[in-house]
């Protein structure tokens, strides 16, 4: 276990002085603490998509266009996939350029977002229209809580049912809804993203499986992965509270690769707050935090947490659990918390406490 310790985490100092790059930039951005997206998006575009134009050439085979591919895979995967992902996230709720340039909103989502894997509007529409509204409660159809959430299968369970149903699913929780408009951007996006993958692989099949198939089943399957460790502690007797529901990682360089989304918790309280402030509220409202017994971990992510609850390691995530109040505990007792948190919530428990 571990005591609540200085906050390592990024926020926001504001340069004493903007490079004439950042102040370019900042002409169009809505909040100039977002540069790090621009840039980002700079890096992207200068790499991701002169590669992926090059492994679509004909004439480019053989060594080389392996070596590309390689190149391709290294910046999807290992360099970008995590930055872009929570990029596209904050960018979700917080858009990124000025009303007068809403027409650059549109080149993440639709123009850099499929080398991810990411179909055109199809997290925006899940994430905005339906997860934090439904805030994994039932009528959330990524909700995690009616499976056991340290079991293999039980993951591989839910995994497949998003990969086979969830579209067909989004799209019956939008026509229940009568969120039309948000169905039309979810089919829209999904329709261009199929037609356009079968064209391109009557063009050319392995760049076709390089550029968008085999990234468009590694990003869902990450995107589930996340979710599932996000929201993989939740309280049966107060399942709709975010404190209870979720859980935040404090002091880990994933916040710094990744824009501070190990702060689930205050996320979920206020999806609208900007990524650089979420160390500075966690710490204002720490005695929520206490007084609600919210699971939050130091040194770790959501990878971590995915992992070692496929293993069963509870000693490792104890290891690493926030003793928030100063109160010491021993391990076996926060393995009993911390195990109470991850059963399957069966309908009839869950009933009564959303009366």
């Amino acid at each position: 276990m571990k005591v609540l310790t200085a906050s390592t985490d990024p926020g926001y100092t504001r340069p004493t002085r903007l490079s004439p790059l950042d102040k370019w930039l900042s002409h169009y951005l809505q909040d100039e603490r977002d540069l790090p997206f621009a840039h980002l998006i700079l890096k992207i575009t200068a790499t991701m998509l002169p590669l992926a134009v090059v492994l679509f050439i004909p004439a480019f085979r053989g060594p080389w266009w392996w070596a590309t591919f390689g190149l391709f895979f290294f910046f999807s995967n290992a360099r970008y996939k995590g930055p872009f992902g929570l990029m596209l996230h904050c960018t979700s709720h917080r858009m990124l350029f000025k009303k007068k340039y809403g027409w650059l909103n549109h080149y993440i989502p639709w123009v850099l977002g499929p080398l991810f894997g990411q179909t055109p509007e199809s997290y925006f529409v899940h994430h905005m229209g339906m997860h934090h509204p439904e805030n994994n409660l039932p009528d959330d159809e990524s909700s995690t809580m009616f499976y056991q959430r340290d079991s293999v299968r039980g993951f591989l369970r839910y995994l497949g049912d998003f990969l086979v149903l969830g579209v067909v699913r989004l799209t019956g929780y939008f026509t229940r809804r009568n969120k039309t408009t948000l169905r039309f951007r979810l089919l829209r996006g999904e329709a261009i993203y199929l037609v356009g993958t079968i064209v391109l692989a009557f063009l050319n099949l392995p760049a076709t499986l390089a550029v968008f198939v085999a990234p468009f089943v590694l990003s869902r399957v990450i995107m589930m992965l996340g979710n599932w460790a996000q929201h993989a502690f939740i309280d049966a007797t107060t399942p709709d509270n975010c404190y209870t529901n979720s859980v935040t990682c404090i002091n880990t360089n994933y916040n710094h690769k990744c824009w501070n989304d190990g702060y689930h918790i205050s996320h979920h309280l206020k999806p609208a707050m900007h990524w650089t402030d979420h160390p500075a509220h966690f710490r204002t409202n720490l005695g929520q935090y206490i007084e609600q017994k919210a699971v939050v971990f130091d040194g770790i992510h959501f990878l971590h947490i995915f992992f070692y609850l496929m293993a069963k390691r509870y000693d490792l995530l104890a290891r690493h659990f926030v003793l928030l109040d100063g109160a010491a505990r021993d391990e076996a007792s926060v393995i009993t918390f911390l195990r109470s948190r991850t059963q399957r919530i069966t309908l009839p428990v869950l009933v009564p406490q959303l009366a």
